[in-house]
């Protein structure tokens, strides 16, 4: 799945980016998902959040209290990639998410500061430049883009690359010093993935894991070593 976040104070126009990015991807014959941040209350009849669901394929809302789909306490967004499942997950706001590339929305009202600004996650800008971020003002090139540099890491934090955090490895992965392989805990010797979106373990919980498994497979009739695939339902 390629990512990418659209963060900008209000009224910058991060939603209608949002929205002509989705119908833009939508007519590439691209499936899209969208995810909305807001510090209110969340609401189902919010303007914001009807009009992605008009054009998105899945829609998934992120408030102090709540989540959509029903959840009544705080989750965070790697709780629901499975559930947001397409080609391209778009996320509006979420400045605090250090695991996403992230398109900078320059427009509106900044008077409450830049501090989410964080170039070095940003591949690309609009509405307003910034130094060593490319700008963009034609939604097919911005397109490309996401779809050229767009990705997602688990945002656990587990060091298993070597890097304290995942914002580190994210603003490495912008820089194109390295890809996102270099994320251990989404490729690994054993990978899980629910509805095609990958699910993120730290070592010990692959090494018990993949053990177990070994273990079991070593006793089955026709066993030899090799890749081994097993598909089940959860």
């Amino acid at each position: 799945m390629k990512a990418i976040s659209i963060i900008g104070p209000k009224k910058s126009g991060k939603t209608t980016l949002g929205l002509e990015l989705a119908r833009t991807l939508k007519a590439r014959g691209l499936t899209v998902s969208a995810a909305k941040f807001s510090h209110h209350d969340l609401d189902w009849t919010d303007t914001d959040t009807t009009d992605y669901a008009k054009v998105c394929d899945t829609v998934a809302g992120f408030g102090p209290k709540e989540a959509f789909v029903q959840w009544t306490k705080k989750r965070f967004l790697p709780d629901l990639l499975p559930l947001l499942t397409g080609d391209v997950l778009i996320v509006e706001g979420g400045k605090e998410l250090g695991f996403l590339p992230r398109v900078l929305c320059l427009g509106g009202d900044q008077s409450d500061g830049i501090d989410w600004l964080h170039p070095e996650l940003a591949v690309a800008t609009w509405g307003g430049t910034v130094d060593g971020v490319p700008a963009f003002d034609d939604v097919e090139q911005l397109a490309d883009t996401v779809l050229a540099k767009g990705f997602f890491l688990p945002g656990m934090d587990c060091e298993t690359c070597g890097r304290p955090d995942c914002r580190t490895l994210a603003a490495e992965i912008v820089a194109g010093k390295v890809t996102p392989r270099a994320c251990l805990a989404m490729h690994n010797s054993i990978q899980v993935d629910i509805d095609g979106a990958v699910v993120g373990m730290k070592p010990f919980v692959e090494d018990i894991i993949s053990a177990a498994i070994r273990e079991m497979i070593r006793t089955l009739k026709g066993y030899s070593p090799g890749k081994a695939t097993i598909k089940l339902d959860v």
